[in-house]
Protein backbone atom coordinates (compact mmCIF):
# COMPACT_ATOMS: atom_id res chain seq x y z
CA UNK A 1 0.00 0.00 0.00
CA UNK A 2 1.37 3.42 -1.53
CA UNK A 3 0.65 6.13 1.06
CA UNK A 4 0.40 9.74 -0.23
CA UNK A 5 3.16 12.66 0.94
CA UNK A 6 2.57 15.75 2.39
CA UNK A 7 4.06 18.71 1.41
CA UNK A 8 6.67 20.26 4.27
CA UNK A 9 8.92 23.42 3.08
CA UNK A 10 7.71 23.24 -0.12
CA UNK A 11 8.92 19.59 -1.09
CA UNK A 12 6.73 16.13 -1.51
CA UNK A 13 7.97 13.98 1.00
CA UNK A 14 6.50 10.45 1.09
CA UNK A 15 5.67 7.94 3.86
CA UNK A 16 7.06 5.43 5.10
CA UNK A 17 4.68 2.94 3.38
CA UNK A 18 5.71 4.39 0.31
CA UNK A 19 7.44 1.52 -1.94
CA UNK A 20 11.24 1.81 -2.94
CA UNK A 21 10.72 -0.26 -6.06
CA UNK A 22 9.02 2.02 -8.07
CA UNK A 23 9.62 2.67 -10.31
CA UNK A 24 13.06 0.60 -10.00
CA UNK A 25 13.87 0.92 -13.83
CA UNK A 26 13.02 3.34 -17.18
CA UNK A 27 9.72 4.66 -17.25
CA UNK A 28 8.32 5.56 -20.78
CA UNK A 29 6.46 7.99 -21.79
CA UNK A 30 5.22 7.63 -25.08
CA UNK A 31 4.08 10.91 -27.14
CA UNK A 32 1.88 10.20 -30.18
CA UNK A 33 3.36 12.78 -32.26
CA UNK A 34 6.11 13.88 -34.05
CA UNK A 35 8.70 16.17 -31.97
CA UNK A 36 8.51 19.69 -31.31
CA UNK A 37 4.56 20.08 -30.79
CA UNK A 38 3.45 21.46 -27.45
CA UNK A 39 2.31 17.52 -26.73
CA UNK A 40 6.05 16.92 -27.26
CA UNK A 41 6.66 19.86 -24.97
CA UNK A 42 4.69 19.18 -22.06
CA UNK A 43 5.26 15.55 -22.06
CA UNK A 44 9.20 16.12 -21.50
CA UNK A 45 8.25 18.71 -18.82
CA UNK A 46 6.21 15.87 -17.11
CA UNK A 47 9.42 13.63 -17.72
CA UNK A 48 11.53 15.71 -15.94
CA UNK A 49 9.15 16.77 -12.91
CA UNK A 50 9.34 13.05 -12.42
CA UNK A 51 12.62 12.07 -13.24
CA UNK A 52 13.90 14.60 -10.52
CA UNK A 53 11.15 13.14 -7.74
CA UNK A 54 11.68 9.55 -8.19
CA UNK A 55 15.29 8.91 -8.79
CA UNK A 56 15.12 7.54 -12.04
CA UNK A 57 14.82 8.07 -15.87
CA UNK A 58 11.26 8.67 -17.56
CA UNK A 59 11.90 9.09 -21.11
CA UNK A 60 10.04 10.73 -24.04
CA UNK A 61 9.47 8.65 -26.95
CA UNK A 62 7.62 9.73 -29.80
CA UNK A 63 5.51 7.84 -32.43
CA UNK A 64 3.84 9.84 -34.76
CA UNK A 65 1.17 9.12 -37.67
CA UNK A 66 -2.48 8.47 -37.88
CA UNK A 67 -3.74 11.21 -35.62
CA UNK A 68 -1.85 9.87 -32.64
CA UNK A 69 -4.24 6.93 -32.59
CA UNK A 70 -2.05 4.15 -33.15
CA UNK A 71 0.73 5.43 -30.19
CA UNK A 72 -1.78 5.40 -27.80
CA UNK A 73 -3.75 2.17 -29.07
CA UNK A 74 -0.15 0.72 -27.95
CA UNK A 75 0.10 2.84 -24.60
CA UNK A 76 -3.58 0.78 -23.96
CA UNK A 77 -2.18 -2.21 -24.78
CA UNK A 78 1.19 -2.43 -22.62
CA UNK A 79 1.61 -3.94 -19.30
CA UNK A 80 -0.45 -1.95 -16.79
CA UNK A 81 2.32 -1.58 -14.13
CA UNK A 82 3.32 2.22 -14.41
CA UNK A 83 5.93 1.71 -17.08
CA UNK A 84 4.28 3.16 -19.81
CA UNK A 85 2.56 6.01 -19.45
CA UNK A 86 0.78 8.33 -22.58
CA UNK A 87 0.73 12.09 -22.89
CA UNK A 88 -2.60 12.64 -23.45
CA UNK A 89 -3.65 15.07 -26.37
CA UNK A 90 -7.51 15.55 -27.66
CA UNK A 91 -7.01 14.06 -30.88
CA UNK A 92 -6.65 10.25 -30.34
CA UNK A 93 -8.89 10.54 -27.09
CA UNK A 94 -11.93 12.71 -27.96
CA UNK A 95 -11.39 13.82 -31.28
CA UNK A 96 -11.11 10.31 -33.49
CA UNK A 97 -13.43 8.52 -31.60
CA UNK A 98 -15.91 11.48 -32.66
CA UNK A 99 -15.63 11.47 -36.12
CA UNK A 100 -14.29 7.70 -36.80
CA UNK A 101 -16.54 4.40 -37.50
CA UNK A 102 -14.14 1.94 -35.64
CA UNK A 103 -11.47 2.85 -33.03
CA UNK A 104 -9.16 -0.02 -31.35
CA UNK A 105 -9.43 1.38 -28.27
CA UNK A 106 -12.23 3.43 -25.54
CA UNK A 107 -10.92 5.99 -24.42
CA UNK A 108 -13.08 5.87 -21.07
CA UNK A 109 -12.70 2.60 -20.63
CA UNK A 110 -9.14 1.58 -21.41
CA UNK A 111 -7.20 4.10 -20.07
CA UNK A 112 -6.72 5.59 -15.90
CA UNK A 113 -6.52 9.58 -16.12
CA UNK A 114 -3.56 10.90 -14.07
CA UNK A 115 -3.49 14.04 -14.63
CA UNK A 116 -4.68 17.41 -17.05
CA UNK A 117 -1.69 19.37 -17.13
CA UNK A 118 -2.60 22.27 -19.53
CA UNK A 119 -5.36 23.81 -21.44
CA UNK A 120 -4.12 25.93 -24.62
CA UNK A 121 -5.91 28.25 -27.09
CA UNK A 122 -4.91 28.95 -30.40
CA UNK A 123 -5.03 31.76 -33.04
CA UNK A 124 -6.02 30.89 -36.09
CA UNK A 125 -3.22 32.60 -38.25
CA UNK A 126 -2.99 33.05 -42.37
CA UNK A 127 0.15 33.53 -44.51
CA UNK A 128 0.15 37.23 -45.26
CA UNK A 129 -0.69 36.09 -48.95
CA UNK A 130 -4.77 35.53 -47.89
CA UNK A 131 -6.26 39.05 -48.22
CA UNK A 132 -7.87 39.02 -44.81
CA UNK A 133 -6.48 40.53 -41.20
CA UNK A 134 -10.23 39.42 -39.38
CA UNK A 135 -12.49 36.61 -39.47
CA UNK A 136 -15.48 38.81 -41.26
CA UNK A 137 -12.90 39.06 -44.17
CA UNK A 138 -11.71 35.56 -44.36
CA UNK A 139 -15.26 34.35 -44.60
CA UNK A 140 -15.80 36.36 -47.30
CA UNK A 141 -12.46 35.73 -49.21
CA UNK A 142 -13.20 31.84 -48.60
CA UNK A 143 -16.95 31.78 -50.09
CA UNK A 144 -15.72 34.00 -53.11
CA UNK A 145 -13.14 31.10 -53.62
CA UNK A 146 -14.40 27.73 -52.79
CA UNK A 147 -12.29 24.62 -52.99
CA UNK A 148 -8.96 26.85 -53.07
CA UNK A 149 -8.03 27.69 -49.53
CA UNK A 150 -6.04 24.46 -47.62
CA UNK A 151 -5.81 24.26 -43.99
CA UNK A 152 -3.25 22.41 -42.23
CA UNK A 153 -3.70 20.18 -38.92
CA UNK A 154 -1.38 17.90 -37.02
CA UNK A 155 -3.92 14.59 -38.63
CA UNK A 156 -7.06 13.61 -39.26
CA UNK A 157 -8.58 13.14 -35.98
CA UNK A 158 -6.74 15.75 -34.55
CA UNK A 159 -7.77 19.18 -32.53
CA UNK A 160 -6.75 21.41 -35.58
CA UNK A 161 -9.02 19.25 -37.39
CA UNK A 162 -12.00 20.02 -35.60
CA UNK A 163 -11.27 22.94 -34.19
CA UNK A 164 -11.21 24.13 -37.80
CA UNK A 165 -13.73 22.13 -39.18
CA UNK A 166 -15.79 23.86 -35.93
CA UNK A 167 -14.74 27.40 -37.50
CA UNK A 168 -15.80 26.28 -41.06
CA UNK A 169 -19.61 24.61 -39.38
CA UNK A 170 -19.86 28.35 -37.85
CA UNK A 171 -18.60 30.13 -40.54
CA UNK A 172 -20.70 28.48 -43.11
CA UNK A 173 -17.49 27.44 -45.48
CA UNK A 174 -15.47 24.84 -47.16
CA UNK A 175 -11.58 24.53 -46.67
CA UNK A 176 -9.41 21.97 -47.74
CA UNK A 177 -8.29 19.50 -45.02
CA UNK A 178 -3.78 19.40 -45.26
CA UNK A 179 -3.06 16.55 -42.51
CA UNK A 180 0.28 16.39 -41.18
CA UNK A 181 2.33 14.37 -38.94
CA UNK A 182 2.71 17.17 -36.38
CA UNK A 183 2.39 20.82 -35.60
CA UNK A 184 6.04 21.29 -36.56
CA UNK A 185 5.45 20.54 -40.17
CA UNK A 186 2.63 21.88 -40.93
CA UNK A 187 3.68 25.50 -39.19
CA UNK A 188 6.96 25.15 -41.50
CA UNK A 189 4.63 24.97 -44.86
CA UNK A 190 2.46 28.04 -43.39
CA UNK A 191 5.34 30.06 -43.28
CA UNK A 192 5.99 28.91 -46.75
CA UNK A 193 2.62 29.97 -47.81
CA UNK A 194 2.07 26.13 -49.07
CA UNK A 195 -0.95 25.63 -47.05
CA UNK A 196 -3.11 29.66 -46.28
CA UNK A 197 -4.39 28.79 -42.70
CA UNK A 198 -3.88 26.78 -39.42
CA UNK A 199 -4.18 26.81 -35.97
CA UNK A 200 -1.23 28.11 -34.15
CA UNK A 201 -0.34 27.64 -30.31
CA UNK A 202 0.11 30.95 -28.83
CA UNK A 203 3.66 31.17 -27.86
CA UNK A 204 4.52 30.38 -31.90
CA UNK A 205 2.12 32.71 -33.55
CA UNK A 206 3.40 35.64 -31.16
CA UNK A 207 6.99 35.00 -32.45
CA UNK A 208 5.62 34.94 -36.34
CA UNK A 209 2.96 37.72 -36.07
CA UNK A 210 5.55 40.53 -34.65
CA UNK A 211 7.91 39.49 -37.28
CA UNK A 212 5.43 39.42 -39.85
CA UNK A 213 5.31 36.14 -41.27
CA UNK A 214 1.88 35.20 -40.32
CA UNK A 215 -1.43 37.01 -39.52
CA UNK A 216 -3.83 36.57 -37.16
CA UNK A 217 -7.73 36.30 -37.65
CA UNK A 218 -8.16 36.36 -33.72
CA UNK A 219 -7.72 33.84 -30.77
CA UNK A 220 -9.66 30.79 -30.40
CA UNK A 221 -9.82 31.11 -26.32
CA UNK A 222 -13.23 32.03 -24.77
CA UNK A 223 -11.75 35.03 -23.50
CA UNK A 224 -8.72 37.46 -24.71
CA UNK A 225 -5.40 36.25 -23.55
CA UNK A 226 -2.93 38.59 -21.14
CA UNK A 227 -0.50 37.64 -23.59
CA UNK A 228 -2.41 38.99 -26.97
CA UNK A 229 -4.66 41.19 -25.65
CA UNK A 230 -5.03 43.48 -28.36
CA UNK A 231 -6.16 40.20 -30.57
CA UNK A 232 -9.35 39.52 -30.58
CA UNK A 233 -11.33 36.22 -29.86
CA UNK A 234 -12.90 34.63 -32.75
CA UNK A 235 -16.26 34.51 -30.87
CA UNK A 236 -16.48 38.33 -30.62
CA UNK A 237 -15.85 38.84 -34.31
CA UNK A 238 -19.67 36.88 -35.03
CA UNK A 239 -18.88 33.80 -34.57
CA UNK A 240 -20.67 33.56 -31.22
CA UNK A 241 -19.82 30.82 -29.03
CA UNK A 242 -16.76 29.70 -30.26
CA UNK A 243 -14.47 28.00 -28.87
CA UNK A 244 -11.75 25.73 -28.98
CA UNK A 245 -8.61 24.76 -27.01
CA UNK A 246 -5.53 22.23 -27.02
CA UNK A 247 -5.11 20.48 -23.95
CA UNK A 248 -2.47 17.67 -22.64
CA UNK A 249 -1.88 15.38 -20.00
CA UNK A 250 -1.15 12.16 -18.41
CA UNK A 251 -2.54 8.63 -18.59
CA UNK A 252 -1.97 5.51 -18.16
CA UNK A 253 -3.11 1.82 -19.18
CA UNK A 254 -6.59 0.89 -17.54
CA UNK A 255 -5.65 -1.61 -14.37
CA UNK A 256 -2.23 0.61 -13.60
CA UNK A 257 -2.35 0.49 -9.66
CA UNK A 258 -4.06 3.00 -8.01
CA UNK A 259 -1.20 3.86 -5.68
CA UNK A 260 1.31 5.22 -8.76
CA UNK A 261 -1.59 7.09 -10.25
CA UNK A 262 -2.38 8.63 -7.03
CA UNK A 263 1.72 8.89 -6.42
CA UNK A 264 2.22 10.26 -10.11
CA UNK A 265 -0.26 12.78 -9.79
CA UNK A 266 0.74 14.07 -6.73
CA UNK A 267 4.15 14.84 -7.73
CA UNK A 268 2.97 16.88 -11.34
CA UNK A 269 0.42 18.54 -9.16
CA UNK A 270 2.94 19.99 -6.46
CA UNK A 271 5.45 20.98 -8.88
CA UNK A 272 2.87 22.68 -11.21
CA UNK A 273 1.51 24.61 -8.31
CA UNK A 274 4.64 26.01 -8.06
CA UNK A 275 5.26 30.14 -8.99
CA UNK A 276 7.89 28.76 -11.47
CA UNK A 277 6.16 25.98 -13.45
CA UNK A 278 2.79 28.61 -13.20
CA UNK A 279 4.74 31.87 -14.68
CA UNK A 280 6.45 28.87 -17.39
CA UNK A 281 2.93 28.06 -18.36
CA UNK A 282 1.26 30.93 -18.51
CA UNK A 283 3.93 32.83 -20.48
CA UNK A 284 3.57 30.33 -23.58
CA UNK A 285 0.15 30.74 -23.42
CA UNK A 286 -1.44 27.62 -21.21
CA UNK A 287 -4.14 27.28 -19.11
CA UNK A 288 -2.38 25.00 -15.78
CA UNK A 289 -4.70 22.38 -15.63
CA UNK A 290 -3.86 20.18 -12.40
CA UNK A 291 -7.16 18.41 -12.57
CA UNK A 292 -7.29 15.62 -10.15
CA UNK A 293 -7.44 11.89 -12.00
CA UNK A 294 -11.29 12.02 -11.50
CA UNK A 295 -11.69 15.42 -12.63
CA UNK A 296 -9.65 14.74 -15.50
CA UNK A 297 -11.75 11.77 -16.50
CA UNK A 298 -15.13 13.96 -16.41
CA UNK A 299 -13.08 16.44 -18.29
CA UNK A 300 -12.65 13.76 -20.97
CA UNK A 301 -16.30 12.61 -21.03
CA UNK A 302 -17.56 16.19 -21.44
CA UNK A 303 -14.76 16.75 -24.31
CA UNK A 304 -16.03 13.67 -25.76
CA UNK A 305 -19.67 14.47 -26.24
CA UNK A 306 -19.11 17.96 -27.40
CA UNK A 307 -16.91 16.48 -30.51
CA UNK A 308 -19.73 13.58 -31.49
CA UNK A 309 -22.36 16.28 -31.42
CA UNK A 310 -20.47 18.59 -33.62
CA UNK A 311 -19.63 15.86 -36.02
CA UNK A 312 -23.24 14.47 -36.09
CA UNK A 313 -24.07 18.25 -36.90
CA UNK A 314 -21.85 18.97 -38.97
CA UNK A 315 -21.09 15.54 -40.45
CA UNK A 316 -17.75 15.49 -39.84
CA UNK A 317 -16.34 11.90 -40.61
CA UNK A 318 -13.48 10.07 -41.44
Amino acid sequence: MISLGCVLNGQLVWGQTAPQNYPNKTVKIIVPFAPGGPTDVQGRWAAEQLSQALGQAFIVENQGGAGGVPATDRVVKSVPDGYTLLAGNPGPLVVAPAIRGQMPYNTMTDLEPIMLIARSASCIAVHPSVPARNVKEFIAYAKANPGKINYGSPGIGTIGHLGMERFNFHAGIVLNHVPYKGAAQYLNDLLAGHIQVAFIQFSPCIQQIKQGKLFSLGATSEKRSSLLPDMPTIAEQGLTGYSSYNWNGLLAPKGTPAPIINRLYEILSTQLATKENQDLFINQGHEPGNLTPEGYRKFLQTELNKNAELAKAANIKE
